[in-house]
């Protein structure tokens, strides 16, 4: 098993690439908008690639956050609310606000499994500035360290309670960035000191996370080198030993701009720096054949941390959506 996740082109496999996948045997796989059109040929398409990899706990992955990042969309899947609609009702009823994300997540599971959908990349667990870039504030869950990591545990636990792994993201915290980083390098320059409140939340969750995705952003406190997707320093440091995580550790998208060269170069760093798996989401098969070719097999600690991920969840699930989105909505209408 190589250790990436791969993007498909289109609505079913292609000859191409069935064979490909069945060649290189990725880890697993990330759906898009391009991907969704039909619950029916959702299902058929997830079946397809479990039946690819002959693994039932085949890790297929998908950014259904609710607001602007959701691939499953109206009107064959309901609309779902992003990260401020909790923040606005923490800030007057918090446990009120932790109710409703957790049935957020449990309908959002729900939604997901229903067509074989097993890892949701959620929740983010950044936290919010008032010079945060749009591309991360409005889906963040707030400001604060201490809600942000209650309303992040309540959407792990709803996922989990409808048999969907949660990513947590985006390590070890993204909401410094002033620029986006699908087009260009970040760089905080905060203190180490300052920087211990973003990665709070991430600590607090590190006993219940089963995987994480890093951010591609340079922080000058701790590597001045190196994005944190590519640093040895920031992964062995940090994530792994402050912040305590000992899930699967995956990259965010190897596509973004902030990271140079090619796809090969930026996936073979990513692990060479300590990831355990690579995110590369666009399904251009060149680049999709130069990552295959320079990366090994996944090491034996990077497969463990994937079956205990894929363990933790069990494959049943209540799938009673609109019970669950009915809960939310009257929590929610408190705000």
């Amino acid at each position: 098993m190589k250790p990436v996740i791969f993007g498909l082109s289109g609505l079913s496999l292609t000859s191409d690439e069935r064979a490909f996948f069945a060649e290189a045997d990725p880890l697993g796989y990330i759906l898009f908008g391009r991907n969704v059109e039909t619950r029916a040929q959702l299902r058929a398409l997830t079946d397809e690639l479990r039946a690819l990899s002959g693994r039932d706990d085949l890790p297929i992955l998908i950014d259904q956050e609710g607001g602007r990042v959701a691939r499953m969309k109206p009107p064959e899947w309901p609309a779902f609310p992003a990260g401020p609609a909790f923040d606005a009702l923490y800030e007057t009823a918090p446990m009120s606000a932790i109710a409703a994300a957790k049935a957020n997540g449990q309908a959002l599971g729900a939604m997901l499994a229903d067509v074989g959908i097993t890892v949701d990349c959620a929740p983010l667990l950044d936290r919010r500035f008032d010079g945060t870039v749009a591309a991360i504030a409005d889906r963040a869950f707030g400001g604060d360290a201490m809600q942000v990591a209650a309303l992040g545990r309540a959407t792990l636990d709803g996922l989990a309670a409808a048999g969907v792994v949660g990513v947590v993201k985006h390590m070890p915290g993204h909401g410094r960035a002033v620029v986006d980083s699908h087009y260009e390098l970040p760089v905080v320059h905060a203190s180490d000191a300052e920087l211990e409140a973003d990665i709070a939340p991430f600590r607090t969750l590190a006993p219940h996370a089963v995987m994480g995705m890093t951010c591609h952003l340079v922080f000058e406190a701790w590597d001045r080198a190196n994005p944190a997707t590519l640093s040895p320093t920031i992964i062995a440091d940090v994530i792994r030993r402050r912040i305590g995580f000992d899930g699967l550790l995956m990259t965010d998208d190897i596509d973004m701009k902030a990271l140079s060269g090619t796809a090969g170069d930026k996936a073979a760093g990513a692990i060479a720096a300590g990831c355990d798996v690579v995110l590369d989401c666009w399904a251009r098969m060149d680049e999709m054949h130069d990552i295959a070719d320079r990366l090994g097999e996944i090491s034996d600690v990077s497969r463990a941390r994937l079956d205990r991920a894929m363990a933790s969840v069990t494959r049943s699930f209540d799938g009673d959506i609109a019970e669950h989105v009915a809960k939310r909505d009257a929590l929610l209408a408190l705000a």
